[in-house]
């Protein structure tokens, strides 16, 4: 166990190598230090920083190939760097392999203005491949989705979710070779519409790669992705054991209820019901509902979850063909085609992703969330899928049969699970390093992915014309601002009658409590198995699952992990839902977030999470923060078990404000510890001629001062001062 806390490091000689890497040595809790208990911390294992990002950006999309080549993002980069670190780009580490029993060189801190403009590793050099905008097949831009009439979805007035092209995220490469020298680099964005682009890349004698930009191509271009939707906020994803790529959409606005609030409670409680942004989907100018809800109920109103992530939603219409409509005082509803809400917020396998004309399928039967990532089983039947956000749960899904066993993707069938965590009294009012988190397994229904995307189709056809017809007296084309207030005081007092009522949540729910397995097969109300798999959050809430995850990350394990390997799960704040006083989870609170670790048992089950690395609380000064992992957000673990780890960090107390990409080294691991580069200040003090230039906190989405949304404001505030409630 390593441990590290801000007085036992300005005693020790170890804090004079926290420039360069966080090694391992155990320290005893000062009785004086009044923070939370060993936060930091590294447990069985080692970190050691072996990059970091262009200012503004985070490291996302980590992806070591079976030849140890490391490819990763620089997302949502700050427009003042130099280029080409101010746009999103997509590269790869030149002259360096991750193979197994490797060691490598470490990189120090950032402390210059220049260094903080440059990505940088510590064993050979990032090298760029492709950045937003660039010129591929067809005469189209890397990430810019376009109408069916072939015109950019960038050149419509709307709301945006980032600036397309600018926040790529999960890569994977498929290889069409068997020496896996050749094959395509599948690449997310993270937007509205979002994007996929599959880009033919090929790698020479001397290790270095080269992409054929000529032939690359946006997926969302395609007649058949267009056909199912597009996709939404394209994030973290996978490979899956039948070697296809697959994309997790992390659907924000899914979210129809506060973070604390059940369906069932609504009407109960004095003051208006807190609905989530999922419950405005179709209203004119979604993103203003906030705005509205403050105006209408003044102290006693809420911000509606997920409203940020309405954003987009007008230009996802565009690009499924609807006419453009006017903005601000001009604005009238977009009538059909607009997007069906329920068809984002899946994982998305492009089937045949060796060819050049992958395709599409959408696992419905997976259920409805943020999801950050899907974590695919050996088995092929199991997979563990986690949801983004403040207050989200936790998912697995087992299929009936191994999924490439079924001809046709839509006949998948299986059982939605949810977590519950059951040691509530034994874990609560503990650090998070000394709380293991037990948990349960909830079949919430059972269902194929055929069904349930007939399911969906109910919803189809539903625009922003129905928000107002649904819900107002008042004809709009009358008084479109005194239609607005009713539409959206009705959905606030009953829900919105265009999608899944409130009623069928909690009748549900009923019949899951008198018998869990009538909701699981055709027993009881069979109309009512819809509920889980189009509003899995709400339903799983009203059971008593475990809904207060936050910030729910990354999560993964090595290909053909089995029984007794590990799967890793990334949380990037340990705050909100985790750490008040209410719900199975109340440990004390860490806003620099942990990962935990599960064991595979021989069901391919998992029952415990035990954390193995603990970041800083936002109090924690330089010497401590300037080399913990903080905020973690995409994990990848290589087939030698060694684990990268990913930050979308808060600065805190770090004397810089880059984000950096870490390798957590497990005990039973058979790697090498990397040799220790001391190059930029790794004794932990400034060179003379360096000026510490600590710079600005991480902005996320915002870096260009274009005013985009950030994707952490999910509860409606800005900054992090320390206080809950402060993102999402």
């Amino acid at each position: 166990m390593v441990e590290f806390t801000r007085r036992n490091l300005m005693k020790t000689s170890v804090a004079a190598s926290l420039g360069a890497s966080v090694v391992g040595a155990a320290h005893a809790q000062s009785d004086e230090d009044v923070d939370t208990p060993h936060a930091p911390i590294v447990k069985d294992g080692t970190l050691e920083r072996f990059a970091w990002t262009a200012l503004g950006a985070e490291v996302t999309g980590p992806e070591v190939t079976k030849s140890g080549s490391l490819f990763f993002s620089v997302q949502h980069p700050s427009r003042g760097n130099p280029a080409p670190f101010n746009k999103g780009g997509i590269g790869y580490v030149s002259g360096y392999d991750f193979t197994e029993d490797s060691e490598f060189d470490t990189v120090g801190i950032p402390n210059t203005k220049e260094k903080q403009g440059q990505v940088r590793v510590g064993s050979g050099e990032f090298t760029v491949l492709a950045q937003e905008g660039d010129n591929i097949g067809d005469d189209h831009d890397l990430g810019y989705p376009v109408t069916p009439d072939g015109l950019s979805v960038s050149e419509y007035e709307g709301s945006r979710y980032g600036n397309f092209g600018y926040n790529p995220d999960c890569n994977r490469f498929v290889p069409t070779n068997d020496e896996e020298t050749e094959g395509y680099l599948f690449t997310n964005f993270e937007q509205s519409p979002g994007d996929v682009s599959q880009i033919p890349v090929s790698r020479d004698d001397d290790g270095e790669w080269s992409a054929d930009m000529e032939n690359a191509q946006n997926l969302s271009d395609t007649d058949a992705l267009r056909e199912l939707g597009g996709t939404r906020i394209n994030c973290y994803g996978d490979t899956s054991p039948w070697n296809t790529y697959l994309s997790a959409e992390e659907e924000y606005s899914h979210t129809r209820v506060g973070p604390y609030v059940k369906t069932s409670e609504f009407g109960e409680n004095e003051g208006p019901n807190q609905r989530g942004g999922a419950q405005f989907y179709n209203r004119p100018n979604p993103t203003g509902i906030a705005a509205a809800v403050s105006e209408y109920y003044g102290e006693d109103a809420w911000y509606p979850q997920g409203t940020f992530a309405l954003a987009g939603l007008e230009l996802q219409a565009y690009y499924l063909g609807a006419a453009a409509v006017g903005q601000g005082d001009d604005a009238t509803p977009i009538e059909g085609p607009y997007p069906n809400p329920y068809r984002y917020g899946y994982i998305v396998d492009f089937r045949d992703s060796d060819t050049e004309e992958p395709e599409a399928t959408k696992y419905y039967c997976m259920g409805r969330a943020a999801w950050e990532c899907p974590d695919f089983q050996a088995d092929g039947q199991t997979v563990y899928l986690s949801s983004d956000g403040e207050n989200k749960g936790l998912y697995k899904f087992v299929a009936d049969e191994p999924i490439p066993s079924y001809d046709d993707p839509m006949d998948v069938e299986g059982t939605l699970h949810a977590a519950k965590v059951t040691n509530q009294d034994a874990a609560a009012g503990k650090p998070p390093a000394e709380a293991d988190l037990e948990l349960e397994w909830l079949a919430l229904s059972r269902a194929s992915n055929r069904e349930v995307a007939e399911w969906i189709a109910q919803y189809d056809g539903i625009d922003q014309v129905d928000y107002l017809d649904s819900h107002a007296d008042t004809d709009w084309r009358e008084d479109m601002e005194a239609a607005i207030e009713e539409a959206d005081r009705e959905v606030v007092e009953n829900g919105n009658a265009d999608y899944v009522s409130d009623e069928e949540i909690t009748e549900w729910a009923e019949l899951w409590s008198e018998d869990p397995e009538s909701t699981v097969d055709d027993r009881g109300r069979p109309e009512l198995r819809k509920v889980p798999f189009l509003e899995t959050r709400a339903a799983a809430k009203e059971i008593g699952a475990t809904v207060e995850f936050r910030k729910s990350e990354g999560i993964d394990s090595k290909d053909d992990a089995g029984p007794g390997d590990y799967i890793y799960l990334g949380i990037s704040e340990v705050n909100t839902g985790m750490s008040d006083d209410v719900g199975d989870i109340q440990v004390d609170r860490v806003d620099g977030g942990l990962v935990y670790r599960a064991v595979i048992e021989e069901d391919y089950d998992i029952s415990t999470l035990e954390p193995v690395i603990v970041g800083p609380d936002a109090t924690d000064t330089a010497d401590v923060a300037n080399s913990a992992l903080v905020n973690v957000d995409n994990v990848f673990v290589m087939n030698d078990g060694r684990v990268l780890c990913c930050e979308d960090a808060d600065q805190f107390g770090r004397s810089y404000p880059n984000d950096c990409l870490y390798v957590y080294t497990p005990d039973e691991a058979t790697v090498d510890e990397g040799s220790d580069d001391v190059d930029n200040d790794g004794d932990g003090h400034v060179d003379e001629d360096d000026e510490s230039m600590p710079g600005p906190a991480n902005d996320d989405l915002d870096n260009d001062g274009d005013g985009a949304v950030d994707e952490d404001d999910e509860f409606g505030y800005e900054g992090d001062d320390g206080e809950d409630g402060d993102e999402e």
